[in-house]
């Protein structure tokens, strides 16, 4: 047997690869928008415990603006529905990248000889 692979099956190593390195790279994504909801949540909470005529802050770059818990109370819930939109995103985009890396594997599989695992 050649030590060297017929092109077709270094291409799909290729793009295994490369979806493989789509799929890190959308986990880390996730994991960021998660993160980034969490704390998106926590503040609304904290939020919702004080009564109208509190005094809050908002940082926006390095300065915090005095500004009305009712506005920040919606910019809270609008950035919360963002990235929860972006986390279904992000899932759909990884289910589509498994079924693709899941076809590379089969076909794979094929073109070297071994029978596909159940």
């Amino acid at each position: 047997m050649s030590s060297e692979l017929p092109p077709q099956i270094q291409n799909q190593l290729a793009q295994l690869q490369q979806i493989q390195q789509q799929a890190q790279a959308l986990a880390a994504q996730k994991n960021q928008v998660e993160i980034n909801l969490k704390e998106t949540e926590l503040a609304l909470a904290e939020i919702e415990k004080l009564d109208d005529s509190s005094v809050v802050y908002r940082a926006i770059g390095d300065l915090l603006i005095k500004t009305e818990r009712e506005k920040t109370k919606n910019v809270l819930v609008e950035k919360k529905d963002m990235l929860g939109l972006r986390a279904e995103t992000i899932t759909r985009q990884e289910e589509r990248i498994q079924k693709r890396f899941q076809q590379l594997q089969e076909q794979l599989k094929q073109a070297i000889g071994t029978p596909a695992a159940k």
